[in-house]
Parts: C-alpha cells; sequence; structure tokens
C-alpha cells in the first residue's frame, strides 16, 4: 500500500500543470537543449521523487537542473550536485552505485528518498514564492508517508524553508522564526527528526543503529 501511495503521488506531480512559468521552462529547455546533450530526448516536465519507499532518511533539494533532471527525469541524475550527492550516499551506504546518470543505470537507493521544494526546473534555479507554495502539497504528502523519517536534510536555504514550513502545518513545530540556515548545522528541536542543512558536496550520514533511541 504504501508505495502504492507513493506511484500515485509520483503520477499526480509528473502530470501538475499549476505553474505555467516552470513547465514552459521546462519544456523550452527540453527543446534547446544543451549542445553537449543534443542527442538526448529530455524529460521536460515535473520531475517525481526518488528512492526507498521505506527510507528514514528524507532528503529534500531546491529544484531539478535545467540540463539534469530536467534532461534525465530523476532527481539530482545527470549534473555535478548529483555527482557529489550519489558518490556520498554510496559511500554511506545508502546506493547501490556512486553514479547516477539516467533512469535506466540501475542505481537504487537504501534507506533514503530524494525529493525536492519544487519538482520543476526554474529559470535562473530561482522559484517565485507562489511557485514554492504551489509544490508544497506534495512535500506535505510525502511526509505524511513517511512517519518514521529520522533525519530530513534540506539541501539549500529554500528547501530548508519548505521543510520548516510542512514541519509547521504539522503541528511539529509551533513557529519558523527560530529556526536559523546554516551549512552543515544539525538541528534536534523538532522531536520528530533531525534537521540538518548542508550543500551536497558536504553531506554525510550515517543509518542509526537498530537500537539507537529515538
Amino acid at each position: 500500500m504504501h508505495r502504492s501511495s507513493l506511484d500515485q503521488l509520483n503520477q499526480e506531480i509528473v502530470a501538475c500543470t499549476k505553474c505555467p512559468r516552470l513547465l514552459n521552462h521546462s519544456r523550452s529547455v527540453a527543446i534547446e537543449k544543451r549542445r553537449a546533450w543534443k542527442d538526448w530526448d529530455y524529460w521536460g516536465r515535473p520531475v517525481p521523487s526518488f528512492g526507498d519507499p521505506a527510507a528514514r532518511l528524507l532528503i529534500v533539494g531546491l529544484a531539478p537542473g535545467a540540463h539534469g533532471a530536467n534532461r534525465t527525469g530523476r532527481m539530482f541524475t545527470g549534473d555535478r550536485s548529483g555527482e557529489f550527492l550519489y558518490r556520498s550516499l554510496h559511500r554511506a551506504g545508502l546506493a547501490s552505485q556512486p553514479l547516477s546518470t539516467s533512469r535506466e543505470d540501475g542505481l537504487q537507493l537504501r534507506d533514503a528518498w530524494i525529493t525536492a521544494a519544487a519538482h520543476c526546473a526554474p529559470p535562473d534555479n530561482k522559484p517565485s514564492p507562489a511557485e514554492l507554495r504551489n509544490c508544497r502539497p506534495w512535500l506535505e504528502r510525502e511526509f505524511e508517508l513517511f512517519p518514521d523519517a529520522r533525519v530530513i536534510v534540506a539541501l539549500g536555504k529554500i528547501a530548508f524553508d519548505a521543510c520548516l514550513a510542512v514541519l509547521k502545518q504539522r503541528g511539529v513545530i509551533e513557529r519558523t522564526s527560530g529556526f536559523r540556515f546554516g551549512h552543515g548545522v544539525v538541528r534536534t528541536e523538532t522531536n520528530a527528526a533531525v534537521l540538518l542543512s548542508s550543500k551536497p558536496a558536504e553531506y554525510v550520514y550515517r543509518p542509526p543503529h537498530a537500537g539507537d533511541a529515538g
């Protein structure tokens, strides 16, 4: 049931048309392409989330890269930030391989789920506040579908703020004003999970042992 719920959520994400500006940009990039990827059939639409349905680690990025995830159709796949992230996940035993090049490359995640504050590639990598609000219900549903999450990794301030907004909406925290973003900072005030903000290149995570409290 859990897998089917996540599959249904991803189908709805891919079919979403709430943000015309982002959709037009994603499609335009897919048509124009970058010379290095001229032979690729770009994804060019909202990018679904990816990972292990039983994950205790949730990784939240900003948005798909125009020639990365918007090209490959998988989060953090096909660009420099993804190289750092998946290499780190592999070292931590959470990814089956250190490289993520396409949806068909055989990569599997264990105990980790990757999503984003926005699921479409934004111009200049800057979604508007309204576009982020349009995408937030997807993140809210993902938090609901992972009630046993032990760690939330927010990759950048926009992702950090999106996570705080969802935690406040769920009643986990009373307000967001007391949470200051910082690279490599671990926050434990949420009681539901540890909130860690970092850059992909700096990201390190070790799964908790079965006997760990929390």
